[in-house]
């Protein structure tokens, strides 16, 4: 155990990379490349696009956006449609965050900061689209309902909504990592093996799937219809 509590200890410990008189937290670096390698991949793979006769490529790239937008069109309907940008762009980041681990590279989503602040930003934008969807007095009376007793409960959920994206995400990817040093423990190298790659494909992404769902979700709830 006091290898595991050794190993948690430095998995939990921001690592700082060193630019000039700058001192850089490790996932914010690693934020960069991911975000670099996307727009760049973004660039690259959207040259050239037609109207007609178009490339498979093309093809592939319009069937997986409508396979996206048309599942977040179907939780937020028309009014919440200007934001699934918002939300394949997150989950974009979110899933390539948590696969980079295959590749050794420890995934910024094991940064508490870095969680929080996919959080924050989601959480201001659910309540900015239901203030933009109700009005602002529409806004305020939602806060009051179903009875003016329930507006610091109504409050203090808009507060434990952000608390929950955060830890949930943060928790699961390293609950995954406490596993695999268990598992490191009391089994043969190459079962960790075969653990270490579902945690890094299937459970990185199942865990973006969970985030921007429940954001879309908090997101429909918010510029629903008046109580």
């Amino acid at each position: 155990m006091n290898k595991l509590t050794q190993a948690l200890m430095e998995e939990l410990t921001v690592e700082y990379v060193k630019i000039g008189s700058l001192q850089i937290p490790e996932s914010v670096v690693i934020s960069w490349v991911i975000m670099l390698l996307l727009v760049v991949g973004s660039i690259l793979l959207t040259r050239n696009l037609k109207v007609d006769h178009i490339s498979k490529r093309q093809a592939a790239l319009e069937a997986l956006y409508s396979l996206g937008k048309n599942f977040f069109e179907g939780l937020l309907g028309k009014e919440g449609s200007r934001y699934v940008p918002y939300l394949m762009t997150v989950a974009l980041y979110i899933a390539c965050s948590n696969v980079i681990g295959v590749f050794g590279v420890k995934p910024p989503t094991k940064d508490l900061d870095v969680t929080a602040a996919l959080a924050l930003m989601s959480i201001v934008l659910i309540e900015y689209a239901g203030v933009r969807a109700r009005g602002g007095a529409g806004f305020l009376k939602s806060l009051a309902a179903p009875t003016p007793i329930m507006t610091p409960m109504n409050i203090l959920e808009i507060a434990i909504r952000p608390t929950s994206l955060c830890m949930r995400l943060f928790g699961n990817v390293l609950g995954a990592f406490v596993i695999m040093e268990l598992l490191k423990l009391v089994v043969p190298v190459f079962v960790p093996a075969v653990f270490s790659l579902y945690f890094d494909l299937f459970d990185g992404l199942i865990q973006t799937y969970v985030f921007v769902f429940l954001t879309a979700l908090f997101m429909k709830e918010s510029i629903g219809g008046e109580e």
